[in-house]
């Protein structure tokens, strides 16, 4: 995967209520206003039946959902998802953006379920082969407010619907990786205005562009 002659892929990841939408919007308006062809995708999801498996995902249910079984849901969908459209995409020479990769996976489910990174690290490694994001851009914010912040905008999904512990899990392991890799990672304060958190956006493309060339 490495040999790829490929385009850049960007992600754009956070917990609830960060601004993604709003946000990848942005992104996509930025890249279309230079003439950068892209693909615009999401995890999980991406494809028919990636969004099948989003939706036995993210549905609520009476059955208790294990965390294995969820994880190992996650990556069927980005196997396929990474079959049919990133990596296409990234081998025509397209940029991909997509809204949570495996980051998200790092800390809802390693984070925040509490599964085991070594698993989570087998599985991508399986999945992915060397493929990682080259720029992971992070809606970094305190929960508490983010939660009040998609509290209104329509009924919670089965993750949506945690207890704030558990986004709290959450922020910490999407920051830890950041801490870890910060050459990779993009920290954008979203507690911001959103002229100032599309500054950040805007400076963090500026200079991936100028290194793709």
């Amino acid at each position: 995967m490495t040999d790829l002659p490929r385009g850049k892929f960007i992600t754009l990841e956070g917990g609830e209520g960060v601004g993604k939408s709003t946000n990848l919007r942005f992104i996509t308006q930025w890249l279309d206003a230079r003439g950068i062809d892209f693909v615009q995708t999401r995890e999980p999801g991406g494809t028919p039946l990636a969004e099948q498996l989003r939706t036995l995902l993210l549905e609520k249910r009476d059955e208790a959902v294990d965390p294995t079984a969820e994880l190992l849901m996650v990556f069927a969908a980005r196997a396929q998802h990474l079959s049919r459209v990133i990596l296409p995409a990234l081998a025509a020479g397209k940029w991909v953006v997509c809204d949570r990769f495996t980051d998200a996976t790092y800390a809802y489910q390693g984070g925040g379920r509490g599964l085991d990174r070594a698993l989570i690290g087998e599985l991508e490694q399986t999945v992915q082969g060397d493929l990682r994001p080259d720029r992971v851009l992070l809606l970094d914010l305190d929960p508490v407010i983010g939660l009040q912040r998609a509290a209104s905008t329509g009924e919670a999904d089965r993750f949506e619907s945690e207890q704030q512990v558990f986004f709290e899990k959450v922020r910490a392991a999407y920051r830890e990786r950041a801490e870890a890799a910060p050459s990779r990672y993009a920290v954008i304060d979203a507690a911001k205005s959103l002229p100032e958190v599309q500054q950040q956006l805007a400076q963090v493309l500026e200079a991936i562009a100028a290194a793709h060339g």
